[in-house]
């Protein structure tokens, strides 16, 4: 203490004989202040500037820990970005932060399987990069997501190594799935470096955008026999493509020119159609797979059905299939209807209530966002033409509230179930449980206090994006996220965002999920079921022919 004191007045004598240097002193706490503000926002600063001052020790009292099978009230103790301990009255010492969690919940962070950051698409980019849209996540609850590779040319490692790139800013962990877009030896041979080397786990197929990411049937096979012998999980965005460019030359020819012609030409028996090709290609291979952005009855349905039969498939809707209709595509404003364009499209009302009913009953087993975000000035260049319209909508930082709202609000799912719809589930699926999703001793320190009595709103001009729209602008809600930890530190608090680029780890996802558990035994089981070839005799009047 001594010491500080002589220091300090050391420093007063200093400045009281160099003016200047008060000047300097207020001119570098501004600028800090400033970059702190910019840091809070996750908005137009200078990255490297960015710093946090969370303690590497946090406690959290008297909450109700809540996981996928299992809640209680316990305290929860953190050090070096590591859960240690889940129990009843957990004493610590001065220097561990200590966080009140009476009367709220305690869970683990969201994780978003479904995000594109960074994503080159139809001319342009998204808005958000890897540091942007990673700290809308964190204000909103999500403590991880995996984003989609996309292959440079074709070739998956030039496409890997350009997201290593984008994503060397990021401020919480994430992982890569990676999209397949042409079939060659290579691309064969590259799919195993990616599931052996560099912790991919998850190969994605487009069955729609015809003349850009879309694929044949019999590169879909290829693909599909390739992820089965690696133990990777093969994903589909289920539309047929071919009709979707037949139905977007009619909505041309028909002078339908607007937002709403993106929905009226690619309709939901398209999507439907697609999911059933999908489901049963890999079950003609009988291997696992995953729809991705499940947006429609008709697709919902198929994967019923593959699963009463007992097929491995997963079904993944996102948020704004689970709560918007396709009214707004109708809306007069272009900028507003727009927003709003994304792929599969937004139905009609009435399938929202269904997918939230097969989410409900486990026919749907996670959620995720396809966060794709363009600014309204992008979306403008398709003012003439709804097919140039980037498509994409926002979510990495909405999905955790609204989750909550629509689905446990109103009683549809627990508590426990919100847990393994948003975070544990994906844990599971990608191979990372219970490192990931979930309150346990030796699980990362990925948590969230969520108060279930505090209300939010969601309003493109506090929101953390940076898009200058939302297409939640205005919903309101029960169930706040009041603090996100992540990596051991305190990140959101008090609406307030602390956020570090290159804090983020990249989680490598090992292969062989438990969907593939079985799939030996069922592979020889379907060969001693066949009773071929079978051995037959040349007959005598056969040869003397």
């Amino acid at each position: 203490m001594k010491l500080q004191f002589i220091g300090t007045l050391k420093f007063m004598e200093a400045i009281s004989q160099r003016p200047w240097l008060l000047f300097l002193v207020l001119l570098i706490f501004s600028m800090c202040s400033r970059a702190d503000q910019f840091c809070d926002a996750g908005l137009g600063f200078d990255e490297s500037t960015c710093g946090t001052t969370s303690s590497s020790k946090i406690l959290i009292k008297g909450g109700t820990v809540v996981n996928a099978h299992h809640q209680e009230v316990a305290d929860v103790y953190v050090e070096d970005g590591i859960i240690i301990a889940v129990k009843p009255n957990i004493k610590v010492g001065d220097d561990v932060a200590v966080l009140d969690a009476t009367g709220k919940y305690v869970m683990p962070g969201g994780i978003d399987p479904h995000t594109h950051l960074a994503f080159e698409f139809m001319g342009t980019q998204t808005v958000d990069d890897f540091f942007s849209g990673q700290a809308a996540a964190l204000a909103g609850g999500t403590t991880m997501h995996i984003d989609f590779v996309i292959p440079v040319n074709g070739s998956l490692s030039e496409g890997l190594e350009s997201y290593e790139k984008k994503a060397k800013k990021s401020c919480m962990d994430y992982g890569f799935h990676m999209a397949i877009t042409k079939w060659d030896e290579v691309v064969s041979q590259e799919m195993e470096i990616m599931v052996k080397e560099k912790g991919i786990n998850s190969f994605k197929f487009f069955l729609a955008y015809k003349g850009a990411l879309m694929i044949s049937d019999e590169l879909l096979l290829q693909g599909l026999k390739k992820c089965k012998s690696l133990g990777a999980l093969a994903m589909v965005h289920a539309e047929n493509g071919d009709a979707v460019y037949e139905g977007q030359e009619r909505m041309i020819e028909l002078g339908i020119t607007g937002p709403e012609g993106h929905a009226l030409s690619r309709p939901a028996v398209l999507e439907g159609e697609a999911t059933s090709r999908a489901i049963r290609l890999a079950s003609f291979v009988n291997t696992p797979l995953y729809v991705v952005h499940v947006m429609s009855i008709d697709a919902m349905e198929e994967i019923a059905r593959a699963r009463k039969a007992g097929q491995r498939v997963i079904g993944e809707p996102v948020v704004s299939g689970l709560i918007l209709d396709d009214s707004v595509l109708w809306d007069p404003d272009f900028v507003n209807a727009a927003k709003y364009v994304m792929s599969p499209p937004i139905r009609s009302s009435g399938h929202d209530k269904a997918l939230q009913a097969a989410l409900s009953t486990g026919i749907l087993q996670l959620v995720g966002t396809d966060h794709c975000v363009f600014n309204s000035t992008q979306k403008a260049v398709g003012i003439d033409d709804f097919r140039k319209i980037p498509n994409g909508v926002n979510g990495i930082e909405e999905r955790m509230h609204l989750v909550w709202d629509t689905m446990v609000e109103s009683g549809q799912i627990s508590v426990s179930d919100y847990v393994r719809i948003t975070s544990t589930e994906c844990a599971r699926i990608f191979n990372i449980y219970p490192k990931k999703g979930a309150i346990l001793a030796g699980s990362d320190a990925d948590i969230i206090i969520l108060n279930p009595n505090a209300s939010f709103e969601i309003s493109a001009k506090s929101h953390h994006t940076r898009s200058d729209t939302n297409v939640y602008d205005g919903k309101r809600g029960k169930g706040k996220v009041e603090v996100t930890i992540s990596g051991g530190r305190i990140v959101w608090e008090n609406n307030e965002l602390k956020v570090v680029p290159g804090a983020g780890k990249y989680i490598e996802m090992p292969a062989f999920n438990y969907l593939f558990d079985g799939i030996g035994k069922a592979d020889a089981q379907y060969l001693s079921s066949l009773r071929a070839p079978v051995k037959r005799s040349r007959s005598t009047n056969l040869h003397s022919s």
